[in-house]
């Protein structure tokens, strides 16, 4: 299939990134796969082939564990992004079998039903408390005031970094996250390296502090797996923990405030959720299918494959569009409409196959803990300005969202 320069799909404008739904439904109708020039990335928009894909062992999260960068036709990052890199390649979503499934078997033991359930009390008083100060204030920004913390403080929870040591931490993470947008800008990289230096050297020393005197932490845990014979290196646990503090916020950061946004769009429905609180659960997979936090996952061609007849060859990148498979007729009765009480909703904004979100059970506890907070104790939650959104693409979010109460 030749280049396409004719597609709506623009991820830098500010019109597609206001709304993406309608260039996705486009590129479904004009085929299964299509190579974006801009980004020379092979885009996959149909749920049933972007469900496939996140399965099959022909893609990869890496290539490293096969081939070099010459050998893969791929030129190798800049020394100077070094760091981030480093940070970035030793994560588990970003490893392959057998390191991967190493890392994993360790870390799942710190998000099992059991310890995740245990969290719930934590979560929920958490969640009051952030939302209480929320409707003594007569309302705030519902992004910083609510979505940001809650989600920070319980990953940093689990993993035993101190309460004075948080500030820097969202600040670190949307610095790393932006070189996960498409052809990050040079000024991007060198805020993200500079976070994973800063990030690592933090995580470095409160390991060392931790080897002294252990606590009941997930930091503490990997080190005393390690001492057992499950071995992570020192950078494989650095790695980890940055991971699970990115991961363990930015999807429930912007699921809830993409989330309210969709609900203030649709009064029918948020007025429905007011008058029934049983709805919680359908609302949020409901709302993260709606308005997708994480709209692209990239995967690396291990092996030549084929879609719709199109060689997809060794070496290229595919890009899944997690958006578009969400609003995929084929999936879902009448995708454009917010429906709080859908059923059959087999979104795949937790991912799919190995590396399905191993954080999902905890994040699902945090937006019912904050979602039936503002419903207990700001009923009459409203919005006070048009939000403006993020110039991101990949990870959807908003800068704000002004509330009054």
């Amino acid at each position: 299939m030749a280049a396409r320069t004719d597609l709506a799909f623009d991820p830098w404008d500010p019109a597609f990134l206001a709304d993406p739904y309608p260039a996705y439904a486009e590129l479904r109708a004009r085929g299964r796969v299509h190579h974006y020039e801009p980004t020379n990335q092979w885009l996959v928009p149909h749920h049933a082939d972007v469900s496939a894909l996140l399965r099959d062992r022909r893609l990869g999260r890496t290539y490293q564990h096969r081939f070099t960068h010459e050998e893969f036709g791929r030129t190798p990052p800049p020394p100077e992004h070094e760091p981030f890199h480093t940070l970035n390649d030793h994560g588990m979503l970003d490893l392959e079998p057998p390191d991967h499934t190493r890392i994993r078997r360790l870390v799942s033991k710190a998000f099992t039903p059991r310890t995740v359930e245990r969290l719930k009390p934590y979560v929920r008083d958490l969640a009051d408390r952030l939302v209480a100060e929320l409707v003594a204030a007569g309302g705030g920004d519902l992004l910083t005031d609510v979505a940001e913390p809650l989600p920070v403080a319980v990953i940093a929870e689990m993993l035993g970094i101190p309460e004075g040591d948080r500030a820097p931490l969202r600040p670190w993470s949307a610095d790393i996250c932006g070189m996960y947008e498409l052809n990050p800008s040079r000024e991007a990289a060198t805020r993200a390296v500079r976070a994973s230096v800063e990030f690592s050297d933090y995580l470095r020393e409160l390991i060392a502090e931790r080897r002294k005197e252990p606590g009941d932490d997930l930091i503490s845990g990997l080190i005393a797996a390690h001492d057992e014979g499950d071995r992570l290196t020192e950078q494989e646990m650095i790695s980890t923990c940055v991971l699970l503090l990115n991961a363990g916020h930015e999807a429930t950061v912007n699921a809830t405030v993409n989330g309210w946004w969709a609900l203030f769009r649709n009064p029918d429905q948020l007025a429905a959720l007011r008058a029934d609180h049983s709805l919680v659960p359908s609302a949020i997979e409901e709302l993260m299918r709606y308005d997708t936090p994480l709209q692209l996952f990239e995967r690396w061609v291990l092996d030549d494959i084929e879609i719709d007849g199109t060689t997809v060859p060794r070496g290229a990148e595919i890009a899944m569009l997690f958006g578009s498979a969400n609003h995929d007729p084929a999936a879902f009765t009448d995708p454009g409409r917010l429906d709080l009480t859908r059923r059959d909703n087999p979104h795949i904004s937790f991912s799919a196959g190995i590396h399905y979100c191993i954080g999902a059970p905890l994040a699902r506890i945090e937006l019912a803990a904050s979602m039936t907070a503002l419903l207990e104790k700001a009923p009459t939650l409203r919005l006070t300005a048009e939000p403006e959104r993020k110039p991101n693409f990949v990870i959807r979010g908003l800068e704000g969202l002004s509330v009054e109460v």
